[in-house]
């Protein structure tokens, strides 16, 4: 078992229950820096949950949720180490979108948003959408500006739910070479996903969740050489 502090992310017997009942079954899992993980399994067996947890925004009913080795709600400044993207962009539809950003980027603390907003606007190919509004942009877009919306103030953690959905081939190419990027930069990258291609493609590890439980893993899952699958208990 690893020490708390070479772990980016360390869940300690976590659970969840909602009215009685129980999404998340004493997760145990740790999550290094650099490590992209693959979070599978079928609707309802709670990945959006435990992503949520992750993230601190939703809180467990039992169990620990530590961010380099302390705990993820113990201080609120510790938010910035995580950038999160939601199934739902959440955006705000009637900001444009360098406004979205810079709105995002002042809640953050960063220093100079307008530049940082420009910066990454560039960087998702939407820079002359800048001044565009939300609603008149499409789905993939909006997939394209909550992704930033998250990069905002470079975050160390970065949890996806379900960020290929809704991506034509090309966006779907472009964030996975984002992706593969910010882990390379030492990022932890952990995303829920039902594309075995992209978890095989992209991930160090793939999670099974199966009734809130953690049931699985394939490891080793980036190098086309190692197709090898292990499988154990949990």
């Amino acid at each position: 078992m690893m020490n708390n502090q070479s772990n980016a992310i360390q869940t300690r017997r976590l659970s969840k229950t909602f009215g009685g009942c129980r999404v998340l079954r004493e997760i145990d899992l740790q999550i290094t820096s650099g490590e992209c993980v693959a979070l599978t399994g079928s609707n309802g067996a709670g990945k959006t949950t435990l992503l949520r947890c992750l993230a601190a925004i939703t809180r467990p009913t039992t169990g620990e949720v530590d961010w380099f080795g302390q705990g993820a709600a113990a201080n609120p400044d510790h938010r910035r180490l995580v950038g999160f993207v939601a199934h739902e962009s959440h955006l705000y539809a009637h900001l444009t979108l360098l406004e979205n950003l810079m709105f995002a980027a002042r809640m953050c603390g960063v220093t100079e948003p307008a530049q940082r907003a420009d910066k990454l606007l560039e960087q998702i190919g939407l820079r002359s959408w800048a001044n565009q509004q939300v609603r008149k942009i499409s789905e993939g877009m909006r997939k394209r500006l909550a992704l930033a919306r998250a990069l905002i103030h470079d975050p160390r953690i970065l949890l996806l739910d379900e960020p290929f959905s809704g991506l034509d081939a090309a966006s779907r190419d472009w964030l996975g070479g984002l992706l593969d990027q910010y882990r390379a930069d030492g990022c932890a990258v952990c995303f829920a996903t039902h594309s075995e291609e992209h978890s095989r493609r992209l991930a160090d590890r793939t999670l099974i969740l199966q009734r809130g439980s953690l049931a699985a893993h394939h490891e080793a899952a980036t190098t086309a050489a190692n197709e090898n699958i292990l499988r154990y208990a949990v």
